[in-house]
This record gives C-alpha cells, sequence and structure tokens, in this order.
C-alpha cells in the first residue's frame, strides 16, 4: 500500500518538483551555497531510502561494482582525457589567474581532495542524479534520450547555486556524460568514477573555483 502510494503519479510529480526544483530555487534565492553539502546528503539519504524501498534492490545491485570493468573504463578515460584538455584551454582563455590555483596555493589539500570528493560529493549527487531519477521519473522522461537530457537539466540547474555562469553549463555537459554512462550501464559505482576523475581535474586545473561555495558572497 505504502510502496504504491510513493509511486502514485501525483506524488512523484511533487516529489519532483520539490527536490528538482523548490529546494535548488531556495538555496539559490537565499544563497544558502554553504549548506550545499547539508541539502546534498539529506536528498541523498532520502533518494537511497525511497529507491531502496520501492525497488527492493539490494544495495550491491544498486552499487553494481561489477560493470566496473578495463572495457567499461577505457571510453570513459578517454572521454575524461579530452574533457580535462578542452577544461585546460578553457580556463587559459577565460580565467588564466586561476589556473592550477590549488596546486600552487594549497599542494598539501589536493590529495585529501582526490580522494574524498568523490564519496562525500560525486557518490551522493549520481545517486540523485541518475540512480535515483533514472528509476522514479521513466514514468515522465522514458528511458532513452530523454531521461539523459533531463537529469542533465536538472543538474546543471542544481548548480546555479554558485552563482555564476560556468558551474551549470559545466555541469550540463557533466550531467549529459553521466546520464548517458548511467543509461548504458545501471552502475552507481562506475558513474562515481566517472564523476570523480571529472571533478578532480576541475580543482587541479582551477575550474574548481566556480564550484567552490566560497566564491558565493551572500
Amino acid at each position: 500500500m505504502a510502496r504504491a502510494a510513493l509511486q502514485h503519479p501525483a506524488f512523484l510529480l511533487i516529489e519532483f518538483l520539490i527536490l528538482c526544483v523548490l529546494v535548488p530555487t531556495l538555496i539559490i534565492v537565499n544563497t544558502w551555497a554553504s549548506l550545499m553539502f547539508l541539502f546534498l546528503w539529506g536528498a541523498s539519504l532520502y533518494a537511497f531510502g525511497i529507491h531502496k524501498y520501492t525497488t527492493q534492490k539490494t544495495i550491491k545491485q544498486i552499487w553494481k561494482w561489477d560493470a566496473v570493468t578495463w572495457d567499461a573504463l577505457k571510453p570513459i578515460l578517454f572521454r575524461w582525457a579530452l574533457a580535462s584538455i578542452a577544461m585546460l584551454i578553457f580556463l587559459m582563455w577565460y580565467d588564466p589567474e586561476r589556473l592550477f590555483f590549488l596546486p600552487r596555493t594549497r599542494p598539501e589539500f589536493l590529495p585529501t581532495l582526490m580522494t574524498m570528493y568523490p564519496v562525500i560529493s560525486a557518490l551522493p549527487q549520481e545517486l540523485i542524479f541518475c540512480t535515483f531519477f533514472f528509476a522514479r521519473y521513466a514514468r515522465y522522461f522514458g528511458n532513452g534520450k530523454w531521461m539523459v537530457l533531463a537529469s542533465a537539466s536538472t543538474f546543471a540547474y542544481a548548480h546555479i547555486l554558485y552563482i555564476n555562469p560556468v558551474a551549470p553549463t559545466l555541469s550540463f555537459f557533466g550531467g549529459l556524460i553521466f546520464a548517458m554512462t548511467y543509461l548504458k550501464t545501471k552502475s552507481l559505482a562506475l558513474v562515481t568514477i566517472e564523476h570523480g576523475l571529472y571533478c578532480n581535474s576541475l580543482f587541479i586545473i582551477g575550474l574548481g573555483w566556480y564550484f567552490y561555495s566560497g566564491s558565493v558572497t551572500p
């Protein structure tokens, strides 16, 4: 009974509007970027609980580590290398003063960032915008290109909270890549690894400033 109610079209629509539109809008309007991780983890815990309850999948099935193979990683690594070069060229043109800012100013912080960011940020984001989103909203967006576009669009909108044009723009293209990977593999593990690679490149190159809550002035 409860499972059916949670999957009712009206509940799904309200849930989508709250999670993907209302909450990000409140964060943007009130410049609550400093509380981003609180909202992110709150939403991810909700997403995990609802997804597991409604699909009855085990954590192993959700994580799907067996999809992380060399054959799956090769195209991901190739795209990531090309994208990293493109981001480097972009920053050299757009804001050269920030080029390699973190390695130049806080090199001791890099090992912590490289290892922790995929866990504390990439994982909950992919749980929400891929695993949860694909399962919950297929009724509205299908299971193909429209789902990929919807996932990327909501992912980009969530990044407007940084109040700059770079974060949502890069997030849209990143969201397309991550959503396409998830569409093919349904592996939270694989898409988390991919997201982590891109974001680590962002911070090493210097674009990480545009995804840093401290850059937002209330």
